[in-house]
């Protein structure tokens, strides 16, 4: 019997973030997750219960080739975490051999080591204390990670900010850091702040685009 994958929605819209942000992208979002943030936006995705529709690989073919007519070259894997869905790997390097980038947003608490040679970029998470996660984060991830990919650190409060300083300087990840305001706990502007306050030139603060052109709640953007 083929494999099949619990896809919850698949869309076109833009990168929100990264750095590929304002760049448009196939979005396949993976049902199930490991993890229960506090602020998880999209835990209608996350739960075992979430509503989804299993599909093959081939489905998913035919799914990034209608994007790919439509000028598409860039995919993203999202979730819940779609690193949980079992043989992932097949569906990445498929993408991948279609000649698309592909992304992978992933929360840090799934050992990154099996996708090395997959062809893929990582946006990693780093669950900081307001999520109520940090204690499942696997820090060995960090040194696998490479220029093209990206380090998250999602701030909900000023001791986040600090959290995610101290991060970056003991486990020194070789690429982009960025700290993303959780939507109406914190203020951009605050963690500006606090980035001049704390010389954090490394950093880069990341706002969430589809956040501000549509709706927060707003799915399939």
């Amino acid at each position: 019997m083929e494999q099949t994958y619990r896809l919850a929605e698949h869309f076109i819209s833009i990168n929100g973030e990264g750095q590929l942000a304002g760049a448009l992208a196939l979005f396949l979002r993976f049902a199930g997750c490991n993890l229960r943030c506090d602020w998880c936006d999209t835990a209608w995705a996350c739960g075992k219960d979430a509503p989804h529709e299993n599909v093959t690989l081939s489905r998913i073919k035919e799914i990034a080739e209608e994007a790919m007519a439509q000028g598409v070259r860039t995919v993203t894997l999202t979730g819940g975490e779609p690193l949980l869905q079992e043989q992932i790997a097949d569906v990445i390097r498929c993408l991948a051999d279609m000649g698309l980038r592909v992304e992978i947003e992933t929360n840090g608490a799934v050992a990154l080591a099996p996708f090395q040679n997959s062809g893929a970029c990582f946006t990693m998470d780093y669950k900081l204390p307001s999520s109520r996660m940090e204690q499942h984060m696997l820090t060995e991830n960090f040194a696998l990670l490479h220029e093209a990919d990206t380090v998250k650190f999602v701030c909900g409060s000023r001791a986040d900010v600090f959290r995610a300083k101290e991060i970056a300087a003991q486990f020194k990840p070789q690429c982009p850091l960025y700290l993303s305001p959780v939507f109406g706990r914190i203020e951009p502007a605050e963690i500006v702040e606090i980035m001049k306050e704390q010389h954090m030139g490394n950093f880069r603060l990341q706002l969430q685009l589809h956040k501000f052109i549509w709706d927060p709640n707003e799915r399939g953007v």
